[in-house]
């Protein structure tokens, strides 16, 4: 292994934040009338951007489409409270501050590569204290497609100058997993996350870890030579 880069999702990886998406579905729901739901339920909705988990919300089903004036309704609803509530109640998981740290004192070039829209990741990262770690950061947004396309693992490892071959992807997801193997990135995967209600352990992918600490020290113990950025 000689990796010069570490590609990170955000939610359910760096920071445990369905706290704050759920805050921000129960108030869009009670402003709509309809029921509002407990926060394990959120959690197997998030993962395919916001729009997917709007619809999910509203319909209680992975797969489901709300009717479009409801979504284009909830949509707007959503997107101005989760404004206001992004970053609240958010928490990081054990290991993640200084597994940044580790990485980034070491030498590797660190991007977030996450489905949450531009306009709530870099508030995120900034409210959260982490922003200063990362070059490169990539939203849901960014471009035309998102994870699990390859599209914007591929962009971001462009952005860091690293073939991508040379990075590793740290998620929590089959979301991640099937972006990173399209885009021939190795990709390992933390348990603790949200994972659309599947275990962990189904999901293929290059390695497991239990930490993001664990995660840089493997790497490290890994390298053949010191990282040259």
């Amino acid at each position: 292994m000689s990796i010069r880069a570490i590609l990170f999702d955000l939610d359910g990886t760096l920071l445990h934040t369905v706290p704050d998406l759920a805050a921000a579905v129960n108030a869009m729901l009670r402003d709509l009338s309809l029921p509002e739901l407990d926060e394990h339920t959120v959690a197997t909705y998030v993962g395919k951007g916001a729009e997917n988990l709007i619809h999910r919300s509203l319909t209680g089903t992975l797969d489901g489409r709300a009717d479009a004036a409801l979504f284009d309704k909830a949509n707007a609803i959503w997107h101005a409270h989760y404004e206001h509530i992004n970053g609240q109640h958010a928490e990081f998981y054990g290991g993640v501050r200084e597994g940044l740290a580790a990485f980034q004192q070491a030498g590797f070039k660190l991007a977030v590569v996450t489905n949450k829209p531009e306009r709530f990741t870099g508030p995120l990262l900034e409210r959260s204290g982490i922003a200063e770690y990362f070059s490169v950061v990539v939203g849901g947004d960014t471009y035309e497609r998102k994870k699990p396309d390859p599209l914007p693992v591929l962009k971001a490892c462009e952005r860091l100058g690293v073939a991508p071959a040379d990075a590793l992807f740290i998620g929590d997801s089959l979301n991640d997993a099937q972006a990173a193997k399209a885009a021939g990135v190795p990709c390992w995967l933390l348990p603790y996350g949200y994972n659309e209600g599947r275990p962990i352990q189904s999901t293929p992918c290059d390695g497991h870890i239990d930490t993001l600490l664990q995660a840089a020290d493997r790497v490290r113990a890994q390298q053949p030579s010191q990282v040259n950025p």
